[in-house]
């Protein structure tokens, strides 16, 4: 052991020992069936709600992208490293969002770094729904802003901390629309009128709602009619549009800010020709298909009414996104792997990803799944439920 990392040892049993340790699962294959360990598995814990990251359409434009640029932008955007691609999918993305302007990043998280960190800083305010991404604490904390959490899709609350902000200073509200581990909705019509109310700006991350909600996938923030009232729409193209990378549709005033002012933007080598590629080949699709996301949603449901006829408590999802509340750690896992012997890949989610005592299956489902194999999940969730109970 190297010098000064005796305490590893002991920090890894310790999660080890309370069911928190993390383990990387190596598999083959990025659709909904994969292989682990030799063993054909129907995957519910991936984030390719569309099944557009094997799309032969999503494929071939990143291929073509690929061919004519290279596999690498070869630097930030700001030095040379915009491309024609780049411009061409920040056009579509806004045009898909209804908005002027859209920036990409090189991933989500970094795009809610950049984006907060950009905007406010020390001595204003980021006031954040509780149950918000990791990525979205952790800008607010780079940006050194002040950091007050309220209460998960709580107006009043949120409204009564604006209402205590000292005057003079800038304020952005934060909030998931669709929350990745509970697939709940936040209210943000609500949400909206309590910024415009004290003055703040609002910041929505769209990463689990783009592609699935809204006319044509566009999501929660079009599909309410929002988009003059949400200063910010940030997205990923790493879930429903099945490449990588993330953006923040916005005012042209506020893309000129960020290019200027976003350190994850600045200093970060552009998205790569490849990826760009493939989020525009899933734009397509979604363009010749404005329906898919809703299709999904409809399966989702009713997975969501036999799990819930069965006793099984999946919180407040009207998504899909479809979590199986288990409460302790250990029991979580043991359901998990019930559930991969049974030949499903549930991965199970612990603190301190959710609160304490609500690990949960994150039942992650795809426009690719067919319904037999839903039926059949179902049947093993309800099953893998049944035996935790014995053990």
């Amino acid at each position: 052991m190297r010098t000064g990392e005796t305490w590893i040892a002991d920090e890894l049993a310790a999660r080890r020992s309370s069911g928190l340790e993390r383990t990387l699962i190596v598999r083959s294959g990025t659709g909904p069936r994969v292989t682990v360990g030799g063993r054909l598995l129907l995957n519910v814990s991936g984030n390719d709600y569309l099944g557009l990251a094997q799309h032969p359409h999503v494929v071939a434009r990143a291929k073509a992208c690929l061919d004519e640029f290279g596999a690498c932008a070869t630097a930030s955007r700001l030095v040379v490293g915009t491309l024609a691609c780049h411009e061409e999918l920040e056009a579509r993305l806004a045009g898909l969002k209804g908005y002027p302007a859209a920036l990409s990043f090189g991933s989500g998280y970094a795009a809610n770094l950049g984006l907060i960190s950009a905007i406010v800083g020390r001595d204003d305010r980021v006031l954040i729904d509780r149950l918000a991404h990791a990525s979205l604490v952790d800008g607010a904390v780079l940006s050194r802003a002040r950091l007050q959490r309220f209460r998960h899709n709580d107006a009043g609350h949120l409204a009564s901390l604006l209402a205590r902000c000292p005057a003079g200073r800038r304020k952005l509200v934060v909030t998931e629309s669709v929350f990745s581990m509970d697939g709940d909705c936040a209210p943000l019509r609500e949400l909206a009128a309590a910024a415009e109310r004290h003055g703040a700006l609002l910041l929505v991350d769209e990463a689990h709602a783009t592609g699935v909600f809204g006319p044509s996938g566009s999501g929660c923030i079009r599909a309410a009619g929002l988009e003059d009232r949400v200063n910010l729409s940030m997205g990923t193209l790493s879930k429903a549009l099945g490449s990588q990378g993330g953006f923040a549709a916005c005012s042209a005033d506020l893309r000129s800010l960020l290019i200027n002012q976003s350190r994850s933007f600045i200093y970060s080598t552009a998205l790569a020709p490849a990826a760009v590629g493939a989020a525009l080949g899933a734009l397509d699709v979604l363009e010749r298909d404005p329906d898919r996301g809703a299709r999904l949603l409809a399966r989702a449901a009713g997975v969501r009414e036999r799990l819930n006829a069965a006793g099984l408590d999946t919180g407040a999802s009207v998504s899909q996104i479809v979590p199986v509340i288990v409460g302790e750690s250990e029991r979580a896992l043991r359901v998990a792997q019930y559930l991969r012997e049974a030949g499903f890949l549930a991965v199970a989610i612990r603190p301190p990803t959710v609160p304490q005592g609500t690990a949960r299956l994150r039942l992650s489902l795809s426009y690719d799944h067919t319904e037999a194999e839903l039926a059949a999940l179902t049947a093993a969730v309800i099953a893998a439920f049944k035996e935790a109970e014995r053990a």
